[in-house]
């Protein structure tokens, strides 16, 4: 067998793989397959998802039902005003029987952490969550600990009701690989929803489709997805245009240019193919870099980033 029918035997099985996991998801989150597998190429590429929505579309049911059809550890942490960093990373708890204290680690401490309403919790406590999604790891009382691998934050807001929350600073922005809205269902899907949902919600029966190390060879496999040069520089080009767009006051960071390689790779990988196809960087280049860029002016005045991404992807040429 030569090496070329090798790598498109991997790149296959890493499809199946990710399609069962998909399709498993899509029990749960109907009607929604492009966001369900955008937010699994975020978590096979190792990165964070930010989803931005209104209350009651399925964001914490997409979390869950990510980490149950993967096998990985979920854990949910409710983001209120009076929250604690000590209440997300854990912290020493004093032993009164011996007068010690032992490190007692705390939620974040799961492969899938759902970070729910974050900008309800003051810069303090969102700042716990910074080590944690850069560097996968937490230092407490002069230990640092590793967390599990893999590790992604799937975080929620609300756009409405805006009283008395706190808007994520641009720092905390950028490490989160992708930003999505999941958006109201379609007619029939939401009747639908009255059936599936009549006796209880599917997400109590769904079973996990991964064996062992399936997905592990899904995260290998992401990065074996080859980009030529050509793509490389149609990538950079890019994210070079939103530093220089008249609208845009502060345009993405290198890491943003490294996140949408990421993510290129790793949707590619879960759609089966072995190589960065351009259409693939036009179809992520909103979601990843839509939530790094400043534009100028605001309120009405300001424009829409998702309006400015399209603009720029409209003007660069599309390498052959």
């Amino acid at each position: 067998m030569d090496l070329a029918q090798t790598v498109t035997d991997a790149a296959q099985q890493c499809a199946r793989t990710a399609q069962a996991i998909v399709h498993n998801v899509e029990k749960v989150l109907e009607g929604k397959h492009q966001q369900v597998e955008l937010a699994l190429a975020a978590v096979v590429a190792g990165g964070h998802l930010l989803i931005e929505d209104v209350p009651g579309l399925g964001k914490t049911m997409l979390a869950r039902a990510l980490a149950v059809s993967v096998g990985l550890s979920f854990k949910r942490i409710q983001f209120t005003a009076d929250l604690m960093p000590s209440d997300i990373v854990g912290g020493p708890v004093y032993n009164p029987k011996d007068g010690s204290f032992t490190l007692r680690p705390g939620p974040v401490f799961a492969n899938i952490v759902l970070a729910d309403e974050i900008n309800r919790a003051n810069p303090r406590a969102q700042s716990a969550l910074l080590e944690c999604m850069e560097e996968g790891q937490i230092t407490l009382d002069g230990q640092t600990l590793p967390l599990p691998t893999p590790f992604a934050v799937l975080a929620t807001q609300n756009p409405i009701d805006m009283a008395g929350t706190y808007p994520l600073p641009e720092a905390q922005l950028d490490r989160f690989l992708i930003r999505l809205s999941l958006g109201y269902p379609d007619a029939d899907t939401e009747a639908g929803l009255i059936q599936s949902q009549q006796f209880s919600h599917p997400i109590s029966r769904l079973q996990p489709v991964c064996r062992a190390g399936e997905f592990e060879r899904l995260v290998a496999g992401a990065h074996e997805v080859s980009i030529t040069p050509e793509v490389a520089q149609f990538i950079a080009a890019i994210v070079r245009a939103t530093r220089k767009h008249p609208d845009i006051r502060f345009g993405a960071s290198p890491r943003g240019t490294l996140g949408l390689a990421r993510m290129a790779r790793a949707l590619s990988c879960i759609r089966g193919r072995s190589y960065v196809d351009p259409a693939v960087v036009r179809e992520v280049a909103t979601p990843v870099l839509a939530h790094r860029i400043i534009v100028q002016g605001q309120g009405a005045q300001a424009k829409d980033p998702h309006d400015i991404i399209q603009a720029i992807l409209m003007s660069q040429r599309t390498p052959q």
